[in-house]
């Protein structure tokens, strides 16, 4: 049935896809005529029975005799018979025909018939107005909200496009508030840069809602920290970048000149800036221009520890003196921040300095490179050392060599360091039990009042200790040892999610302890360790779900923890609560709806910025926690012109459920075009990403480029994470072990299998791509499937032999070379004869990738050279890394996916309806729309009325 339109002749007379709308469409659009065929019958009908009224009303009445005015309806003539009466006129077109006929009765039965008949009619009419009118049908597509559960759409034909994908017309408006700790103990402090008339405040939450605050609640003064963005010193002057103040609030860290250079970290010049007296001086006396990695305040305001050349240095406040803390810092020795692939695979973060609370002491990592092989990334057009070349050397690539351990190779050999700030020196903390140096890994360190958590394990991740250090006493223990390969099989994922929970014997709390997020069940969940060497916990949360690594916050007044969980399917997100004891269970958040959220906790747990992701238009407002006896609520964002353009585009319709895969229930979301026919036949896109414990079918409101695919050019999109990915049960992570692509492929086949088998499907057109991982994960996919299902696919920055990715994170998963040969054989992609059973594939990749090197596409091509398989294609992008973004790179990677078939890409190959490649007018139609797809865009382009920063979320 098409979907209903409003004004039709318009609609058709625009409409581009008008000579496939014949009859079935022209009678849905007459239908909404405003005189209809049965209101005129109605009509007539209640005409008729007017006129026998006031003929003869005494007819109308029961008689004496007790019979019905049924019995009086037989003397109608033939001539006021509905069937055969004026409307019709007489067969042989004499109207005295039906003088022959009069005083004939009508049969009693059918005139019973017939009155039921029309009142049935006159019923379903008039429900018919009700569902008209209730939803909202006589509006404008235009008008109508968002509905992110519709399977049919009332659109505009104004249909997404890649330019509003590709920027930010798609994107929601996100606030983020960056919540600090009160100097007297405060709760739902904020700090506020460049949102009023002084560059840096902080500001109270609940200030920002005077109704909303109940009339006993205090709330702090506003306190100006900057009052501009720029200052000088020496006559020169400096823009601002990052800020961090001191907890005290009398000072503020400044960054300036900051130049990026890994994933997470930079370089910068960094300044103390007085808040009283509104001037900066330099971090390092003197130097100005001191390029350092890395500065953190003491959580005592009164010292700075910095890094600097991989050194680790302390300056105290109102001195101008500095202390060197290390000295071996060089090319290959770390103090205070990670390597390369720390920084990548552990923390996920540019720090690997820890201050103490009572600010006495500093841990720290030191991390020892030397046996790690250097591998060169070249930068043909860019130099990001940021200096010039050698006189006679501007034509030769700058390289820079990094320290990157591949799989089975030596790893950075770390140690946790300490610095008593008082004595003055370092030193180490030795525990009976630990890993040889080079199979340890250090994970996550947390200061316990005056003891620290230290998590580290084997270098394949299966084997954990938690080490408890008396810093001190200078002393440590294992407190805790997990086998998980022993458990099943599996894996620790890296996570930072241990707080430590200090003791008061007034809140119940009689020793100290900690929360952290463990294996429980078939899945992740909180536990209560108390005391601090206890190796059993209080379990806080279990059941077939599971806690998200995410923030979490804890009420220490009140006992409650509250965090972020899957309880209510796999693909929502919910914020719930629960007690020390593991008693109160409640959700926080709205769960009588679908919903995808995130939170962000005040540093007392009293208040969350509570952010709605999906599945409708996301919004974001500030809560008071159930915690929290001073209930307050704020709107922080609503997102009206996104709503707008939800309003006034066809976005794709998106089915959401599961397949059944060897017993497995696998999460799927298809992307179907808005005037989905299932009587037509649909070419099919895969996309998936499918690395481990990842999750890509969600409830979030996302408009990307699959949205572009199926609203813009008509086609099916199709997602599916498979086994090994997260949120789907451990048991179902596990199994991929050792197999990495086995069975993430074999997934993806099925799924293909069961969308080629629908009879809405063209099973000759279903194609796969994905970035990364899932770049990795269509290759493998191609060369297992043989061209049987899948026909065509794009890998981006694809890993195509594990042997060449970084050690961390593979031998997590696969083990080492050495102990699992066949499996990084098997895993590898290297059966071009499979390949070359593909229509074709597209291969992209970034020359100066540091992640997954451009060696990975290389060893690949040159596989296929020798197997003599050409039916792919290659695209390179110099000095861009893994993101591929170097001089608008990003672009040509998703033009390339939508090029014109003659050009041998993807989609002009796979999901053209109208391709061939002697049909020159279907050419045309399909370049059409791709160019209709690179109009500008001018709608939506005023960004959203808000004040101060904005961040957004990512496509």
């Amino acid at each position: 049935m098409a979907p209903y339109r409003d004004s039709p002749q318009s609609s058709l007379a625009h409409s581009p896809n008008r000579e496939r709308s014949q009859s079935p469409a022209r009678m849905s659009y007459e239908s909404g005529s405003s005189v209809s065929t049965t209101s005129i019958v109605f009509d007539r009908i209640s005409e008729r029975v007017a006129a026998a009224s006031k003929a003869a009303p005494e007819k109308h009445r029961r008689g004496d005799n007790g019979e019905s005015d049924d019995e009086d309806l037989k003397d109608e003539t033939a001539y006021e018979d509905l069937e055969t009466g004026p409307f019709l006129g007489s067969g042989n077109g004499n109207p005295t025909q039906h003088a022959e006929v009069k005083g004939k009765g009508m049969d009693r039965g059918l005139r019973r018939a017939l009155l039921i008949a029309a009142g049935l009619l006159v019923s379903a009419w008039v429900a018919g107005l009700f569902v008209y009118v209730a939803t909202k049908s006589y509006k404008p597509a235009s008008e109508i909200a968002h509905d992110p559960q519709a399977t049919i759409v009332r659109g505009s034909e104004k249909a997404i496009t890649l330019d509003q994908v590709l920027n930010s017309f798609w994107r929601p408006e996100v606030r983020s508030i960056e919540w600090i700790a009160g100097p007297d103990g405060e709760d739902g402090l904020l700090l506020e840069r460049g949102e009023g008339k002084d560059f840096l405040v902080v500001k109270d939450i609940r200030a920002q809602n005077g109704a909303g605050v109940a009339a006993d609640a205090p709330v702090a003064d506003s306190r100006t920290l900057m009052k501009e963005a720029r200052f000088e010193h020496g006559q020169k002057g400096y823009s601002v970048g990052k800020v961090v103040p001191s907890r005290d609030l009398q000072k503020v860290l400044v960054a300036t000149n900051e130049k990026s250079n890994w994933r997470h970290s930079s370089y910068a010049a960094y300044w103390i800036f007085d808040v009283k007296t509104q001037t900066a001086e330099p971090l390092v006396p003197g130097e100005p221009d001191a390029r350092l990695q890395l500065a953190q305040w003491s959580p005592t305001s009164d010292a700075v520890a910095f890094t600097r050349d991989n050194n680790l240095y302390l300056r105290k406040v109102g001195s101008d003196s500095v202390v060197q803390i290390t000295q071996d810092g060089g090319s290959e020795v770390f103090n205070g921040v990670p390597d390369w692939v720390y920084e990548e695979e552990v923390f996920s973060g540019p720090s690997a300095t820890w201050w103490s609370e009572d600010g006495k002491y500093i841990a720290f990592l030191r991390t020892n490179e030397t046996g790690v092989p250097e591998y060169p990334v070249q930068y043909f057009l860019s130099r990001p050392s940021g200096t010039e070349p050698e006189p006679g050397e501007e034509l030769y690539p700058e390289v820079r060599n990094i320290k990157y351990p591949k799989a089975g190779t030596h790893n950075p050999v770390v140690e946790l360091k300490f610095y008593d700030v008082e004595r003055g020196d370092v030193f180490s903390v030795d525990t009976s039990g630990g890993f040889a140096d080079d199979d340890r890994l250090i994970t996550e360190v947390v200061w316990a009042g005056g003891q620290v958590l230290v998590k580290e394990t084997n270098r394949v991740s299966d084997v954990m200790r938690v080490v408890l250090v008396d810093v001190a006493a200078r002393t440590g223990k294992a407190v805790r040892t997990t086998d998980v390969r022993a458990l099943d099989g599996g894996w620790f994922e890296i996570t930072h999610q241990t707080k430590y929970i200090p003791a008061d014997p007034s809140k119940g709390r009689s020793h100290d302890g900690y929360i952290d997020l463990i294996i429980h069940g078939d899945g992740n969940h909180l536990a209560y360790f108390t005391p601090l060497d206890n190796p059993e916990p209080v379990m806080l949360t279990s059941g077939d779900w599971e806690v998200v690594d995410s923030p979490y916050a804890v009420d220490l007044d009140k006992n409650v923890v509250y965090f972020v969980a899957t309880k209510e399917s796999s693909i929502q997100r919910h914020v719930y609560q629960v007690g020390l004891t593991g008693d109160g269970l409640a959700p926080v958040s709205d769960t009588s709806s679908e919903g995808y959220y995130a939170a962000s906790f005040s540093i007392g747990g009293g208040y969350v910025l509570l952010t709605y992701e999906g599945p409708g238009i996301p919004w974001q407002k500030v809560v008071s926690t159930p915690s929290n006896p001073r209930r307050y609520e704020y709107v922080v964002e609503e997102n009206q012109d996104l709503a707008e353009r939800a309003k006034k585009h066809e976005l794709p319709i998106k089915i959401y459920g599961t397949i059944n895969v060897d017993g497995v229930e696998l999460n799927y979301i298809e992307r179907r075009p808005p005037h989905f026919d299932a009587s037509k036949k649909y070419p099919v896109l895969f996309y998936q990403y499918s690395g481990p414990g990842s999750q890509t079918v969600s409830k979030k409101f996302l408009v990307d480029f699959q949205s572009y695919v199926a609203s813009g050019l008509g086609y099916i999109c199709v997602t599916v994470d498979g086994r090994g990915t997260g949120y789907i049960g451990r048991k179902n992570r596990v199994l991929i072990r050792g197999k990495l692509g086995q069975w993430e492929s074999h997934d993806q086949i099925a799924a293909a299998k069961i969308w080629a088998g629908k009879k809405y499907v063209d099973e000759t057109r279903l194609a796969i791509w994905g970035w990364s991982f899932g770049g990795y994960n269509t290759l493998k996919t191609l060369e297992q499937d043989g061209g049987q299902t899948f026909r065509y696919g794009m890998a981006v920055a694809p890993v195509t032999d594990w042997r060449f990715y970084d050690s961390i994170y593979t031998e997590r998963y696969m083990l080492t070379p050495q102990a699992n040969e066949k499996g990084y054989d098997g895993s590898a992609i290297s059966n071009s004869t499979a390949l070359s059973q593909n229509v074709r594939f597209l291969i992209m990749h970034g020359v100066a990738d540091d992640n997954v090197h451009f060696q990975n596409s290389l060893t690949l091509l040159d596989k296929l050279d020798l197997a003599q398989v050409e039916n792919y294609d290659v695209h390179v992008f110099p000095d861009s890394d893994h993101s591929i973004y170097f001089h608008g790179a990003n672009r040509v990677v998703y033009d390339s996916k939508l090029s014109p078939p003659d050009k041998s890409t993807i989609v002009g190959f796979a999901l053209t309806n109208d391709y061939d490649r002697t049909d020159e007018l279907a050419h045309q139609r399909f370049q059409r729309r791709v160019d209709q797809s690179h109009e500008p865009n001018t709608e939506g382009q005023k960004e959203v009325g808000l004040k101060g920063p904005v961040t957004r979320c990512a496509s």
